[in-house]
């Protein structure tokens, strides 16, 4: 990956734009039933950003809000980290780093499972391990070796699996283990506090050692993927085996006209504009909320975990497509997962309809107010 053959038969690095429609290529490729299916990215001439397309078919809303009142049940949490065990090891499988797993970015489809979704933060790499000195995600799900000031390297994986270890734990707690609205007193105790475990709910020993292991401080030590695989409480002590690498995961491999294709030129933005009014018509509410959308941020604020419980969350009636964060500081946010979620991207059914475009609204969005 990266590499492509030159003009007698010596190999070149891509250039930037190329790296980044090869990551495409991939993303769209990827297949497996706990992760979100990217369909399409655009590409409008008159713009620096390319829109990606994200189908969110079936998918009414996340796995749950945090903080919540109501935790899972330790049976719900295992059905669920089983998916998502499965999901990061395709994704670790395709040379993919996640670095933003957290309850609100896995959604439930009608099947009852999860799909991982959003991969905004997202990084490729190349050889067994992905090496990262940047700091991006959620900060209450942050590894606490990606917040040393001192910028030392550290392992891409050892991230996905610390950040695992604390949406386990928001599944059978309702909460974060480390939590504080400001900022760098929350950096502060993912590096130094202990980790501690509420008195209720009551949870098994065997579920408390898996958590513990995911949040070791040290990612040396941390366990592993194919451990976790193991684990007896992953597995209810040999009774409900995950399937091994070779079931679960297929490589991806994309070829050079796949590259060259993997983003869509449009005329103009406008074209998206009228696409996704047309499609709003039949489903969900206006992207526009009179003036340009709010970008997501690479790090949520500090306190975003310390909000009070979410209203239930009602499934949509009909499909929903989203024309979400893309790959990086290249793609744009428009469009949305589900009403309510905290992704600072789109307004679900009942939202703004003021669309702010002026006289052109006539034309575009009759059924604005």
């Amino acid at each position: 990956r990266g590499m492509r053959p030159a003009p007698g038969g010596c190999i070149q690095p891509r250039g930037p734009i190329e790296q980044v429609y090869q990551e495409i290529a991939i993303l769209k490729k990827l297949d497996h039933p706990n992760v979100v299916k990217l369909v399409e990215v655009l590409d409008d001439p008159n713009e620096d950003h390319l829109y990606m397309g994200k189908s969110t078919l079936s998918l009414p809303g996340p796995v749950m809000e945090v903080p919540t009142l109501k935790p899972l049940s330790e049976d719900q949490a295992r059905f669920y980290f089983q998916d998502l065990i499965k999901g990061i090891e395709y994704l670790h499988f395709q040379k993919i780093i996640h670095r933003d797993i957290k309850p609100s970015n896995l959604l439930v489809g009608d099947d009852g499972h999860i799909k991982i979704a959003d991969f905004g933060v997202s990084n490729e790499f190349k050889g067994s391990d992905a090496l990262l000195s940047n700091t991006v995600g959620t900060p209450a799900f942050m590894a606490p070796e990606s917040l040393s000031e001192t910028r030392k390297i550290f392992s891409g994986k050892a991230l996905d699996v610390w950040a695992m270890g604390v949406t386990l734990y928001c599944f059978v707690f309702g909460q974060c283990p480390f939590m504080d609205e400001r900022i760098m007193c929350l950096h502060s105790k993912i590096k130094s506090q202990a980790l501690e475990f509420p008195d209720q709910p009551d949870i098994a020993e065997d579920l408390k050692d898996l958590i513990t292991r995911m949040l070791d401080k040290n990612p040396e030590s941390r366990i592993v993927v194919p451990e976790i695989k193991l684990h007896p409480w992953v597995t209810r002590h040999g009774a409900e085996p995950l399937p091994s690498e070779d079931e679960n995961c297929t490589l991806v491999e994309v070829t050079e006209e796949e590259v060259e294709n993997s983003v869509k030129h449009i005329p103009s933005l406008a074209t998206v504009i009228l696409v996704k009014t047309m499609i709003r018509k039949r489903s969900f509410g206006n992207p526009f909320d009179g003036s340009r959308r709010e970008e997501r941020a690479l790090s949520a604020p500090g306190n975003l975990l310390t909000k009070k419980p979410p209203r239930e969350w009602e499934p949509l009636s009909e499909p929903k497509v989203t024309l979400g964060r893309g790959w990086g500081r290249a793609l744009r946010s428009w469009g949305g997962l589900s009403p309510g979620q905290n992704q600072g991207v789109g307004a679900g059914p009942g939202g703004n309809r003021a669309c702010g475009l002026g006289l052109r609204c006539m034309a575009l969005h009759p059924e604005c107010p």
